[in-house]
């Protein structure tokens, strides 16, 4: 019955991974005597929703490491989506989010407004697309934890696991040096030079949006106008617990002005730290790890829908009802340890900056504050007992430094991934032509996409046609902290659900048994009548 309920519960969580990008197409294979830059293309159609467009399916072959000669080959794939117009602006060249997962599944609802002006090229990341993908088993498997899954346990195997992955990778003849973001400019700069575009646009998302910085400071007479969606500036793959915990607060500051929503507690930061300082450790027959639930409370508070979720979770623990933790601690089993390649993640963000001289433990977890930062914990206190060997990038590009791209920073008030802060305060003093837009009580990514879509469409639009930002359908957005189905409601229907199936399930093999005996009796007693007489 419990496997049955996971199978339940996993169902409602798939929601964390709803997309519609072109994961099942088919890219041409390169020839196997294929040389540095050699690239195969076939053209097909390409359908977004109803609408028809021409399409080149590509792979190209690269340096496995553009620093050594001898460097082995690998092959890339990419992919053009050709405009409507038959004389279109410069291309726009698409980065997503990451580290650790593929820039060939773009949602195609977010590029459909560009394309009747330009091309839509994507070039899959190195690591994650691609021939060779640096997966980590030992990684996925150290993280569904020891015990606590933030606990020192917990984070040795996690460190042994790193070390072994990257021996591992390394003796199969992996270059790991090769995986760093430079490369992956390289990769776009190659395909770029294939398709015979002098200049770019570049529209950016998260991870994807350092990439683009660095590639306007390694080529800035190819990029015309660099457009950024959730702003990771040079330093910020590593979270800082404090700003985490200003906008904890100011959430809420925004539900005490909710009249609607007030009245289920009164003070949102009291009640978070009750539940996190007294966390319940099971519910029915299902346990709670601490951990667990403290890195997918910060893996929700991304965006505002799955925030308010958490809110309500943790209201309902205060009030004795832990359903919708144990719901999120059995969700992290099921999501985060596969959701990510991790060997990709962790060139690329420890290649740009992780410190060995800090001590993450404390600095992610200072014992004032109730929630911490659970997943820089968890990803870079680790390194303290394991390695991942890589070159860092030059200091100079661990840096801010000027830039003179034209650069739109697209922002959320309430983005806890990607702080705007972040952005106005470690970017954009250094863009000569900078501009940034903060969008009122929007989140990471999705929110800046979904919340208000036409605005930000509008605002992408007419930046890269004039250079300008039109924000004249920006207009404050306030926060909804309704939930019409909260986990602990999933939690309890899911029970529920698995409980009447397995009743339906029991009264009908009881039917069987039944019925089965009933047909079975009258010939038991016959034969063994005729057998007493047949004695006698």
């Amino acid at each position: 019955m419990k496997q049955t309920l996971q199978f339940v519960l996993l169902i409602t969580i798939a929601v964390w991974a709803v997309g519609c990008g072109d994961g099942d197409k088919k890219y041409p294979v390169a020839k196997g005597d294929a040389k540095a830059d050699s690239f195969v293309v076939e053209s097909r159609p390409f359908e977004i929703g109803s609408e028809h467009f021409e399409a080149d399916f590509g792979t190209i072959t690269v340096p496995e490491n553009r620093g050594k000669p001898a460097s082995r080959l690998i092959s890339i794939p990419f992919l053009r989506i050709r405009a409507h117009s038959e004389n279109p602006d410069e291309p726009i060249f698409g980065l997503t989010g990451g580290p650790g997962m593929s820039n060939m599944s773009w949602n195609w609802g977010k590029a459909r407004s560009f394309l009747s002006e330009h091309d839509f090229v994507l070039v899959g990341y190195r690591g994650v697309d691609g021939s060779t993908v640096l997966d980590c088993p030992e990684v996925t498997k150290a993280f569904k934890g020891h015990g606590d899954l933030l606990g020192e346990e917990s984070m040795r195997a996690i460190g042994r696991a790193w070390s072994a992955s990257a021996e591992r990778l390394t003796a199969e003849g992996v270059d790991l040096d090769g995986y760093s973001m430079l490369e992956v400019i390289q990769d776009n700069e190659s395909v770029r030079r294939a398709l015979r575009y002098e200049r770019i646009h570049l529209l950016s998302e998260s991870y994807g949006t350092r990439v683009a910085y660095l590639y306007g400071l390694e080529h800035p007479e190819r990029i015309s106008r660099s457009a950024m969606i959730g702003v990771n500036p040079p330093g910020r793959f590593v979270w800082e617990p404090r700003v985490l915990d200003a906008q904890l607060k100011h959430y809420a500051a925004l539900w005490s002005k909710d009249s609607l929503v007030a009245t289920k507690s009164r003070d949102l930061s009291a009640t978070m730290q009750t539940v996190l300082n007294a966390m319940p450790h099971s519910w029915l027959f299902f346990s709670i790890d601490p951990g667990k639930v403290r890195v997918v409370t910060f893996a929700l508070l991304f965006h505002r829908g799955s925030a308010a979720m958490v809110f309500d979770a943790y209201i309902a623990a205060e009030q004795g009802d832990p359903s919708g933790l144990a719901l999120m601690s059995l969700a992290y089993d099921f999501v985060l340890p596969s959701m990510m390649t991790w060997g990709d993640l962790a060139s690329k963000a420890v290649s740009a900056d992780f410190d060995s001289a800090r001590d993450y433990s404390p600095e992610m977890d200072p014992s004032d504050l109730p929630l911490g930062l659970p997943m820089g914990k968890l990803l870079w206190r680790p390194l303290r007992y394991g390695k991942w060997p890589m070159e860092r990038l030059p200091e100079k590009l661990r840096k801010p430094r000027e830039s003179g791209v034209e650069t739109l920073l697209l922002s959320g008030s309430v983005d806890f991934s990607t702080p705007a802060e972040n952005a106005t305060n470690d970017l954009l003093p250094y863009l000569k032509n900078g501009k940034q837009v903060i969008l009122s009580e929007c989140g990471h990514v999705d929110d800046l996409w979904y919340a208000n879509g036409e605005n930000t469409k509008f605002i992408l639009t007419s930046f890269y046609k004039t250079g300008v930002p039109n924000t004249s359908m920006n207009s404050y957005m306030p926060m909804d902290f309704s939930v019409s189905w909260g986990f602990p409601t999933i939690a309890k229907v899911a029970v529920g659900v698995v409980f009447i199936v397995g009743m339906g399930l029991v009264t009908v093999l009881v039917w069987f048994i039944r019925r089965y005996r009933r047909r079975r009796t009258p010939e038991m007693i016959s034969n063994g009548t005729n057998g007493m007489q047949q004695t006698s």
